[in-house]
């Protein structure tokens, strides 16, 4: 059985699938402190946040934006969602006094989260029967959903997802034993299921089981096992934000009949790789600037230059600043179920 790699073995071991292993080793070799608490060393915010999580946000545009053919062809979706995420956030924001808008967004951002792990899952097994979808499409679900049930019924945690209270928790160890239950039972189906094919074809779909069980490693020992703000971070945004950034980089270069690959752009020349991560850096520094100068004021070491904007406190102006600095992260959300689709069924018609 030929593995069904995105771009090959190499690029996707390293960049798609090791990320939750390699954030997994870190966390076990910090200090005790890090992994149970609610300190987080502003290095680790800079590496962690800024360097990855939010300049992720932003090579959403290499697909949308800056690319002119699809610009072209949906511009009216392009236009249409970031209108419409700004009149909700500050409607959200005027109704909740902010929490509801931040509840809302995080909630957003973790159906996001979840649905780039299913999303991946799908291509690694477009080659594959249909007789076990449900089984893949079920553990990779829960692989997700079990910690954050989890986290939904415990006493609160040392971390969060944006802002203190933006879940809803209730601490209920019932929800935590039935919950865990159903995990366990649902990790011995899809055991079972991998041994039963392995049985039958004596062949193993490596990038998908490395994906569930990266999966699996990076949101449990994130979530579950540690109660630290740092390593929650670290095992969260390392295996989502770099993936997602090996991805849109593998789908920059347009492939010729020969199989070589044609860059345009951004994409051509033995710097592109720079300029593509030179520039999501710089308008992640830019955007945090903004928050930290005008909203925060958490960082003033990292952004001097932005602590002479005036801090704003105002609720009336809280709420269109405030939806209109995250209208970044709001729009790569939504417009992210949009842009992926067409390139995933191609990918697994072209395979079957």
């Amino acid at each position: 059985m030929s593995q069904p790699w995105i771009r090959s073995a190499r690029y996707d071991g390293l960049f798609i699938l090791a990320p939750p292993f390699l954030a997994l080793l870190v966390v076990m070799l910090l200090p005790a402190s890090f992994r149970s608490s609610a300190s987080m060393p502003l290095l680790g915010w800079v590496m962690l946040v800024l360097l990855i999580d939010v300049s992720h946000v932003y090579s959403t545009l290499f697909r949308t934006y800056l690319d002119p053919q699809r610009r072209r062809q949906r511009w009216l979706l392009f236009w249409v969602v970031p209108a419409l995420c700004y009149a909700a956030g500050v409607a959200l924001y005027l109704a909740g006094g902010g929490l509801l808008f931040w509840r809302v967004l995080a909630y957003l951002a973790v159906f996001h989260f979840i649905r780039q792990q299913y999303g991946f899952l799908r291509l690694y097994a477009r080659q594959e029967a249909s007789t076990f979808r449900w089984l893949d499409t079920a553990i990779i679900y829960y692989a997700t959903i079990y910690p954050l049930l989890y986290w939904h019924f415990s006493p609160p945690r040392n971390f969060n997802w944006f802002i203190d209270g933006d879940f809803v928790r209730h601490d209920w160890s019932v929800g935590r034993y039935v919950a865990t239950g159903l995990y366990v039972l649902v990790l011995l189906l899809y055991l079972g299921k991998e041994i039963h094919l392995w049985l039958l074809t004596r062949n193993v779909n490596w990038p998908r089981n490395l994906l569930v069980v990266g999966t699996l490693v990076s949101w449990y020992f994130g979530i579950v096992y540690f109660n630290g703000d740092l390593a929650f971070t670290l095992l969260n945004v390392v295996s989502h934000g770099i993936p997602y950034l090996a991805l849109v980089w593998s789908s920059g270069p347009q492939r010729q009949p020969n199989g070589k690959a044609a860059r345009r752009g951004v994409w051509a020349g033995r710097y592109g790789l720079m300029v593509f991560l030179g520039l999501v850096v710089v308008l992640a520094y830019l955007e945090e600037g903004l928050w930290d100068g005008l909203v925060w004021r958490e960082h003033a070491s990292v952004f001097s230059f932005f602590q002479l904007l005036p801090h704003v406190a105002d609720s009336t102006l809280l709420a269109l600043l405030i939806p209109l600095l995250a209208l970044p992260q709001a729009t790569h959300y939504v417009l992210d179920g949009f842009i992926w689709r067409r390139a995933g069924q191609e990918a697994q018609k072209a395979a079957l």
